[in-house]
């Protein structure tokens, strides 16, 4: 992708992330964003778990739909959630670090879908996320019609 439409997604994700409180708390980490493409990081922290002593299995949903939210948002058109699911493949712990990896599957005028894979510190793969987002016509930016 173009340096342009880095800075032009680091842009949306700047105004989507001033306001995400969840994501702020969750204590996300943006790594690199760019049109349809996002990654984040964040440490796992002992009120994230659950009486396993694991990770609960909302904080890796909720960190990968962060990832998923400016991915999809990231062209400039505010984009909504309509459908998500997860697949939990190894149990983290307290103090481990995840990578997510928000990637464009699809995209037409009304609908994009997008994979996440989240990772831990070891490149083991902890979780796999797909979601489905209804494109509206509203732009994050009226004044440049999107972009």
């Amino acid at each position: 992708m173009s340096k342009k439409s880095k800075e032009f997604a680091s842009r949306v994700v700047d105004a989507m992330y001033k306001e995400d409180a969840y994501s702020q708390w969750l204590g996300i980490k943006r790594i690199e964003e760019d049109e349809g493409y996002c990654i984040l990081e964040m440490t796992i922290r002992a009120e994230m778990t659950n009486g396993f002593k694991i990770a609960h299995g909302g904080i890796t949903f909720s960190f990968a739909d962060s990832a998923f939210a400016f991915a999809s948002n990231s062209r400039g058109r505010k984009a909504v959630s309509i459908e998500t699911s997860i697949s939990h493949t190894k149990a983290l712990k307290v103090g481990d670090i995840i990578t997510a990896v928000a990637e464009e599957q699809s995209l037409t005028n009304k609908i994009g879908i997008y994979n996440v894979k989240i990772w831990n510190q070891n490149t083991e793969l902890v979780a796999l996320f797909k979601g489905t987002v209804y494109r509206t016509n509203k732009h994050w930016f009226e004044e440049d019609g999107g972009k």
